[in-house]
């Protein structure tokens, strides 16, 4: 799924869904600076640009873009992850999603959620799981209005130096 894909929807037209590139960068990291994702802990250009090259080297693991008149509206990351169990099946992830929130409640998010979805389908996947901070209930809601389920438990301990 490296090439354009559009998608046509009643509400906003000509949205094209596409793997983010370096120029894309200071957009994602504004999406980013959003009060439910990063908020003002938006990493500076430089850090991110470090990481994002690096993101390069791991195979199926791609920051998107959704773009609605040049303009980059959405974004989110999908990992294809490899498994041993489940008789090899891989799985997909799905994080990191975010609409601008003048854009919001046009269906953007949706045809993000669908591209994601079909990605994974394309890779033969078994699920696709999606990870979302606990606080970001409007977020949750919309997940499930989508089709998405609330499943299992998700467990952290945070790593302190």
């Amino acid at each position: 799924m490296r090439g354009l894909t559009r998608f046509a929807d009643n509400r906003m037209k000509n949205i094209t869904i596409r793997i983010a590139t370096d120029i894309d960068l200071p957009k994602v990291l504004e999406l980013y600076s959003h009060p439910e994702i990063d908020g003002d802990k938006v990493l500076k250009l430089t850090e991110a640009q470090t990481i994002f090259d690096k993101m390069k080297l791991y195979p199926d693991y791609n920051i998107y873009v959704a773009e609605c008149a040049d303009e980059i509206v959405g974004t989110f990351s999908l990992t294809i992850l490899d498994n041993i169990c489940h008789s090899g099946a891989k799985s997909g992830l799905i994080e990191a999603v975010v609409v601008s929130e003048d854009c919001q409640g046009q269906g953007i998010g949706k045809q993000m959620m669908d591209f994601a979805i079909e990605a994974c389908r394309a890779k033969s996947c078994y699920k696709v799981e999606l990870s979302s901070n606990i606080k970001r209930d409007m977020a949750h809601k919309f997940y499930e209005k989508i089709g998405f389920k609330f499943h299992g438990y998700s467990f952290l301990t945070e790593i302190k130096e």
